[in-house]
């Protein structure tokens, strides 16, 4: 399935935790096949780390910080040229597929 939102991305969390509602980040990964983005910043979970021994090498124990994946439709694309969340229109052209803002109608991908 085609996405709008791709990898380096500003995009602002319009749904979803209250304290991460309204919050922008770059899109850091895109999972396509469960539809979910990474975005840097956003939906921090903590994973309490065991301390482990491989291969002569001990990981250090401690609680681990990292960005969960957050569905795409809860985050909605920054427009460069405006500043403000829009909606995607996807043209054709000779050039190949390009997106555009649907509020400024100016270019996303330059």
């Amino acid at each position: 399935m085609k996405l709008k939102i791709r990898k380096n991305d500003k995009v602002v969390v319009i749904c979803g935790r209250e304290e991460d509602r309204g919050k922008q980040g770059e899109v850091i990964k895109v999972l396509t096949d469960s539809q979910r983005v990474v975005v840097q910043g956003i939906n921090i979970r903590t994973k309490h780390q065991r301390q482990v021994q491989t291969q002569g090498r001990t990981i250090s124990p401690g609680r681990v910080r990292f960005e969960a994946p957050i569905h795409i439709s809860n985050v909605m694309l920054v427009c460069p040229k405006c500043g403000k969340p829009t909606r995607v229109e996807l043209r054709r052209g000779e050039g190949g597929t390009s997106r555009f803002c649907k509020k400024c109608n100016g270019p996303i991908d330059e």
